[in-house]
């Protein structure tokens, strides 16, 4: 089961969920689910080994999917970003009940090579027994993942009082080919969708777009100037407007932006 953090109150607007990507957390969210909740109810998950949430021995699209659909008990729209965008991606192509709309955060229906298990090693390496505080851990981690801010972000999933890692690193680790592929499937999502990337990302690249198109017929595209991968984190009040806009009318999306 997933744990969730739910923003705002019921109402007769169709509310939100948003799926993190990977190492993320549904806290990581907390301050746009907030702001968007001024409108909706928004409900940011942990996903699977993630967070507060239970621990499987698989970690596949599939699985995450069925996962989210056991949150829809009514029409929704979905956001996810990277791993979490792939998870709605599938989630639409096979469960599409109960989708009004979905965005897609800096990720496509690709294989990639960007490998994340150097990362998973280097929070394997930290040797728990001699942290006590947070700032331990930073320096332990330091040699193995120089940039501040990535340590910054892996760092938000320890429990620095229980000495764990929030994450299922063993089981993230065996699934990294699966989290970095995307699965073979034939169906097709015919709601809107909108495929929002960083400008100085180069996960969603010119080529993938044909294969958007085919899965999701109407797919609109927009980037965020100036914001990378983690692009809600790069300009959250950009992304927020983003998300506003197509939620509260996608006919403002009729046409492709570069």
């Amino acid at each position: 089961m997933l744990n969730k953090i739910i923003h705002g109150t019921a109402s007769e607007t169709t509310p939100l969920l948003v799926a993190h990507g990977l190492f993320g957390s549904a806290r990581n969210w907390g301050v746009i689910c907030k702001r968007l909740s001024d409108t909706r109810q928004v409900t940011a998950v942990d996903m699977r080994n993630h967070g507060e949430s239970d621990w499987a021995d698989s970690h596949s699209y599939p699985d995450m999917a069925g996962d989210l659909a056991e949150l829809l008990d009514r029409p929704t729209d979905v956001l996810g970003h990277s791993m979490g965008g792939k998870a709605v991606m599938t989630l639409a192509l096979t469960r599409p009940e109960n989708l009004r709309r979905i965005i897609v955060a800096d990720i496509a229906p690709v294989i990639y090579t960007h490998t994340q298990s150097h990362l998973i090693a280097a929070m394997g390496a930290v040797d728990l027994g001699n942290v006590e505080t947070r700032r331990d851990a930073d320096a332990q981690l330091a040699p193995h993942v120089p940039d501040a801010g990535t340590r910054a972000f892996l760092l938000q999933s320890l429990d620095v009082k229980e000495k764990r890692w929030r994450l299922n690193l063993d089981v993230l680790e065996a699934a990294m080919d699966r989290i970095i592929g995307f699965p073979e499937i034939d169906g097709r999502f015919d709601g809107p969708a909108l495929f929002l990337s960083g400008s100085e990302s180069d996960y969603v690249l010119p080529e993938h777009r044909d294969r958007i198109k085919t899965l999701f017929p109407k797919a609109r595209f927009a980037k965020l100037p100036g914001a990378g991968h983690w692009l809600h984190a790069d300009k959250p009040r950009d992304f927020e407007t983003a998300i506003r806009v197509f939620l509260d009318s996608s006919s403002l999306f009729q046409k492709d932006r570069p």
